[in-house]
């Protein structure tokens, strides 16, 4: 963070202070900008509404396309999942093969 100018008098000696910056010149007092986060908790849902976390177990629940003439059928069953960003949230392993699924194709289990 870089230091302001002072308000009140426009001088750069300024004081930095854990709520507030000071002028060491004029004397001014002024509170820092509140820095709020922008993260917030990500929220992953199945297709049902059920709040998914880390390590659930999901079922997919219609049969899913996976390129070529491979099919993941519905009713396959996943254990430990992962959430992680991007477009598809949930990193997992069904039948010893790595997939990354959307949550809207799962339910949980």
């Amino acid at each position: 963070m870089t230091t302001p100018a002072c308000p009140a008098c426009t001088l750069d000696d300024v004081l930095s202070h854990s709520d507030h910056w000071e002028c060491a010149t004029c004397g001014h007092e002024w509170p820092k900008p509140v820095v709020e986060e922008s993260e917030t908790a990500r929220v992953v849902k199945d297709a049902h509404g059920n709040v998914l976390a880390e390590g659930d177990s999901i079922t997919v629940i219609k049969d899913l396309k996976l390129g070529g003439s491979q099919v993941l059928k519905a009713g396959s069953k996943a254990k430990g999942i992962r959430l992680v960003d991007g477009d598809h949230e949930i990193a997992c392993k069904i039948d010893g093969v790595a997939l990354a699924l959307k949550a809207c194709f799962v339910k949980k289990a």
